[in-house]
């Protein structure tokens, strides 16, 4: 993967990430990157790694959960045709893919990618649909680590949602990130939950329709719960399993 000098036009960083095209160090590249953009605000972020740090070759990766209206909408105030990915695994609430195209269509984003598990996994180790009960990691693997690793071959950089407060294995999730040969983007890394509560509020976001019934996040139907009052935002996720990460994002610890 090669990045022209010109797509590393940093605020603040090394020179040698200006210098002539390259093959830089991809951690070298995420920990330049970090520093370069630290506490600069999620439009700024965006702006650069759309325009110029890895034009036409990034997507965001939405899971169309409670807080994902707020990075589509600041997505969409730079680029509306940054493919958005979307993993349909098959098990999603209704509620979920309803969501989805409503914020597809109020943004009015013009590549929406709907990402499905290939039909010969399936058949091949889920023929009954069953294994979330059996193997929760495997069934992931099959529906969500696959599909995506396809999808994202086009792709140098890719945008995601997370944030620090949302469980302990993110609390130090930096801004840029190297993973599996590509560059990860996290542009509300620092945000609060009290930040995206203002942002649904300022910008009237529509809340996804299972919010209100005590679903702080939300995956696959059959393993998301409601959470209790107190408990962690990711609670509900696999609960009673030693498991707190669907697979796709693994590659990042603290």
């Amino acid at each position: 993967m090669t990045f022209p000098a010109q797509a590393l036009d940093l605020p603040a960083g090394p020179a040698a990430l200006r210098s002539a095209a390259m093959e830089p160090d991809l951690d070298e590249m995420a920990r330049s990157l970090d520093a370069a953009y630290a506490g600069q605000p999620i439009e700024a972020v965006l702006e650069a790694a759309v325009t110029k740090l890895f034009p036409g070759r990034i997507a965001l990766l939405s899971s169309f959960g409670t807080e994902a209206a707020v990075v589509l909408h600041y997505l969409a105030q730079v680029d509306k045709s940054v493919p958005v990915l979307f993993l349909e695994t098959g098990k999603h609430f209704m509620e979920t893919l309803m969501y989805r195209d409503i914020l597809i269509d109020r943004f009015g984003f013009t590549d929406a990618r709907e990402i499905k598990p290939d039909p010969a996994d399936l058949a091949a180790k889920d023929p009954n649909g069953e294994l979330w009960k059996t193997n929760p990691d495997a069934c992931c693997h099959i529906r969500k680590v696959l599909p995506l690793e396809r999808a994202l071959k086009p792709f140098d950089a890719w945008i995601t949602g997370r944030k620090r407060y949302q469980t302990g294995t993110r609390a130090a999730l930096p801004l840029f990130e190297a993973a599996d040969g590509r560059i990860k983007v996290n542009p509300l890394a620092h945000w609060t939950s009290d930040m995206v509560k203002d942002a649904f509020a300022r910008f009237k976001l529509p809340p996804h329709p299972l919010f209100d019934e005590g679903y702080a996040s939300i995956g696959c139907a059959p393993c998301t719960r409601r959470i209790a009052v107190g408990e962690d935002a990711r609670a509900g996720r696999w609960s009673g399993l030693d498991k707190t990460e669907c697979g796709i994002h693994l590659d990042f610890q603290i």
